[in-house]
């Protein structure tokens, strides 16, 4: 793929949408990147001038209104990294926001994908999986995390992690619907209207640039409570901060979007679960010493016992599938991760702390 492909990236000023604009743009300069962002997320404004410093056009436009996907061009590629991203949000007032976005949002955009006959990859969720099936597998207590047990008896699930075949036939977030639901679409939109696809199930994305949060965004977060000095909570599971999930590196993900853009055909129609994998995964507690020894800083760890609703003890991601379909495979490490962001944090301070020190 060489020339002048145009590439048009939703969610493009958010954490994933403006590295892939910036990473794609400085890989393949003569691509033509369009980042489409509503700037909703707090943070996202600071992106504008880089996008543009880097040559990527940025569109102020918002997914849920179809009458700004009325661009005046065509696409050979979407990449749909638009999201309100948290599990926690579609629990109270945020409902219609969740499905506006993450639900009509999509629909408006494989829309406008359907009309130029775009290659449209999308940046799906670990969380379209079951709650209760998620809080039932088998799991024992280490020293420091929870561990997956040899012996499993739900399907999907191994030593591993959690694989595509998992099942979900039951309820799993406001979040995690609309995003399922989006997938059910994609598929129809690729049956009817010719779109073609492919669906990456991701977990724990994090690196720099990421506005991190206490529903969304945890190991920033964590990095920069570590940074100010500001006291962290365990919540659930007896406070001990044992859960684990396991964190894909910004760079990672790029690596995979960058396979799949420029060998399409050998994922088309594909639906593959993504993430750091066994090997980059954390319980709360770990990450705690590692932004210790990262940062230089201790902080106070509280204990907050009650579970909160939509809460797992455990997620890992079995990438056996897309690393037997295309060879990808994530070669960062959670200290990576976790210095990268630190290094981001300490070279854009000021910028930074009235966003991420709250």
């Amino acid at each position: 793929m060489v020339g002048n492909i145009s590439i048009l990236i939703t969610g493009g000023c958010g954490f994933i949408g403006s590295n892939l604009s910036l990473l794609l743009k400085e890989k393949y300069p003569s691509y033509n990147i369009v980042a489409l962002d509503n700037l909703k997320r707090r943070g996202s404004e600071l992106n504008i001038s880089k996008l543009k410093e880097a040559g990527v056009e940025f569109i102020h436009g918002d997914i849920r209104n179809r009458e700004d996907l009325d661009l005046d061009r065509e696409f050979e590629y979407i990449i749909d990294a638009a999201a309100e991203p948290s599990v926690m949000a579609g629990m109270g007032a945020t409902l219609n926001y969740v499905i506006n976005t993450n639900l009509n949002g999509t629909i408006n955009t494989l829309e406008l994908a359907a009309r130029g006959r775009a290659k449209f990859i999308f940046l799906s969720t670990s969380r379209v999986y079951p709650i209760a099936y998620l809080e039932n597998i088998n799991y024992t207590e280490g020293a420091t995390r929870f561990e997956l047990s040899a012996e499993q008896t739900l399907r999907g699930v191994s030593e591993r992690g959690v694989s595509e075949s998992f099942p979900l036939d039951k309820a799993r977030s406001v979040y995690g619907a609309t995003k399922l639901a989006s997938e059910l679409l994609i598929e129809e939109f690729r049956e009817f209207f010719g779109v073609n696809y492919v669906i990456n199930r991701c977990g724990v994305i994090a690196g720099p640039h990421q506005m991190g949060k206490v529903d969304q965004g945890v190991i920033t977060l964590w990095v920069a409570r570590h940074y100010w000095r500001k006291d962290v909570s365990y919540f659930g599971y007896g406070g001990t901060g044992k859960q684990v999930r396991d964190a894909l590196h910004i760079l990672d993900l790029f690596d995979l979007v960058d396979y799949e853009l420029h060998n399409f055909d050998k994922v088309n129609g594909s639906i593959f679960n993504a993430g750091g994998g066994l090997q980059s995964s954390v319980s709360l507690q770990e990450l705690t010493g590692i932004c210790a020894r990262v940062t230089g800083n201790r902080v106070n760890a509280h204990a907050a016992n009650e579970n909160r609703k939509g809460d797992i003890p455990l997620y890992v991601t079995d990438n056996a599938k897309i690393t037997a379909h295309t060879g990808w495979q994530p070669t960062r490490t959670i200290n990576d991760i976790i210095t990268d962001t630190f290094k981001w944090i300490n070279k854009n301070e000021k910028q930074l702390k009235p966003i991420l020190d709250s």
